[in-house]
Formats: structure tokens, sequence, C-alpha cells
């Protein structure tokens, strides 16, 4: 049985967008992945410019990645495989490029599993409280979804959805944008997101790489910019 038949519900939908929603308590707000000193920068200054920067990170850099990330550990959970889940975290964990990063992904990820566990209690998220190293959101995430049988072709969209919405958010509070302008830049990143998911769908941690060094650079500039609203 492929995960695509499994029954599902409108529960697990329902719980799904609770997950990845802004009003998610895991901290995301707090974070621009290096956006901030990109538009500060000049990098990134009106609509066009934030999209291509997000659909870039999307389809070539570290939001490949996650993709990536969030499909290994949906199949090692579908597979009950807790050694493959392991290795899973572990090389998500030592991905991070920047320290920064490695911040943003870790409180998001604590935040989110501890939610989880109060909340929405699983003996999957268990499995993270045993790892001796710092979990990944697209890991929890992957793995919490692939136990709530909702097919990957709806949640790993969901998921980098919710993903590139927070910084487009982020880049509407800084360019500034208008509240319009920030739904306009989402939807017109809308086939970036599927692409990202077909390709993420069907990738391994061989697929792993990044040809999105700005992102990264901008992740280091930030760690000493002396004007920050954001933690990233």
């Amino acid at each position: 049985m492929t995960n695509e038949e499994f029954p599902y519900s409108p529960l697990s939908f329902l719980r799904l967008q609770s997950w990845l929603s802004p009003t998610f308590p895991n901290g995301a707000y707090s974070y621009s992945h290096g956006i901030e000193w990109a538009a500060e920068a000049g990098c990134i200054h009106d609509r066009p410019s934030l999209v291509d920067w997000l659909e870039a990170d999307l389809c070539y850099g570290s939001g490949r990645n996650e993709a990536v990330f969030f499909s290994e550990a949906y199949r090692s959970a579908i597979d009950n495989d807790r050694a493959k889940l392991m290795w899973v975290a572990e090389v998500a964990a030592a991905s991070r490029g920047t320290s920064e990063f490695a911040l943003e992904s870790s409180q998001q990820a604590t935040a989110c599993l501890n939610t989880l566990r109060q909340v929405w209690p699983d003996r999957i998220l268990d499995f993270f409280l045993e790892i001796q190293f710092q979990p990944v959101l697209a890991v929890v995430l992957g793995a919490r979804s692939a136990r709530e049988r909702i097919p990957a072709r709806v949640a790993l969209p969901a998921f980098l959805h919710s993903y590139v919405a927070n910084l487009a958010s982020a880049g509407v509070r800084l360019i500034p944008l208008g509240q319009t302008d920030g739904q306009l830049a989402i939807a017109e990143l809308e086939n970036a997101v599927l692409f990202a998911s077909a390709q993420g769908t069907c990738a391994t941690l061989d697929d792993l790489g990044s040809a999105g060094f700005m992102v990264e650079l901008a992740s280091i500039a930030h760690e000493t910019q002396y004007t920050r609203l954001f933690r990233s």
C-alpha cells in the first residue's frame, strides 16, 4: 500500500492547517531567513525582487533541501523505520549553513515539538526527545504528517507554502509592501511551490544540494547587522 492509498479524514487536514498556521506558536514570525539584510542591502526592494529571491531559495536553495528532509522523514515514518528517521534527522540538523539558520531551525522545531506533544500527542514525537541533537521543523512535521496519513502530495506543498508565506510576510514588513502586494507575491510563488514539491517528493538524501549562495551570505551578514527586527 502506498501513502496515497491510506485512508485519511477531514480531521487530519484540520490538524495540518493548525500546524502550518501563522497562529501556531513556533515563533516563525521572528525570523526572516536573511531577508532583513537583503532588504537593507537593496537586493530585495519591491514585490518582483522578493518573489525572485524566494523562488530561487525554494527551487534551488535551502527551501529545496527542506522539501527533501520533509519527504524522507515522511517515508521513514510511513515505513516505521526508526533508524532511517534518525539518519534523516541527523543530516537535517547538520545541514544548517549558518549559525542563525541553525538557531532558526532548532528553535522553531523545538517549539513545534513541545506544542504537538501537548495538543496532538503521538508516539513518533517521543522519538525526537531521544535524539542527541536539535530537531528540524521539516523532519518533525514530515513525520507527524505521515502519522496522520495525510498524503505527501498534499502535506509537502502545504508545508512549503507555509515556508514561503512566512518569509513573504517578513518582506511585507521590511521593504515595506502593502498587504495586497504580499498576497500577490504568495500567489506568484504557487507554481514554484508545486515545482519544489514535485522535485522533493521524488528526491532522497543523495539529492541534497544548494545553489542559493546569496541566501547563506545574507544570513552571515545579518549576524552583524546593526539594526535588526528579526532573529535571522
